[in-house]
């Protein structure tokens, strides 16, 4: 597992992140968007330190349903599940420590 760099322009259902097991954070984002690439490293350096969190890059946009069942409005968007549930969000966060934080949250 662990972080992945590219996003996916195919994006699971609501229902299946639902269904998911286990920890996950769900980042949306695009690759063009300034906010999501200063990120990177941030997510990067936190998610070394959490290797069984699956991280799932969703690029978002209009018309794209999974975005706006999370209520996303600004990227990146990260929301931390474990088991399906959520139990942390960040909006653009601005550094390591808040995304560690979260991590922690649903890496148990």
């Amino acid at each position: 597992m662990g972080f992945v760099a590219d996003f996916s322009p195919t994006s699971p259902t609501r229902d299946e992140v639902d269904a998911l097991s286990g920890a996950v954070l769900l980042e949306f984002g695009t690759p063009w968007c300034g906010h999501c690439r200063a990120a990177q490293p941030l997510l990067a350096a936190a998610l070394a330190a959490h290797p069984a969190v699956r991280h799932i890059k969703v690029e978002d946009g209009p018309g794209r349903r999974l975005g706006r069942s999370f209520r996303v409005k600004l990227w990146p968007t990260l929301v931390f599940l474990r088991d399906g549930a959520v139990l942390a969000e960040l909006v653009r966060p601005a550094d390591e420590a808040a995304i560690n934080a979260a991590l922690a949250q649903i890496d148990q």
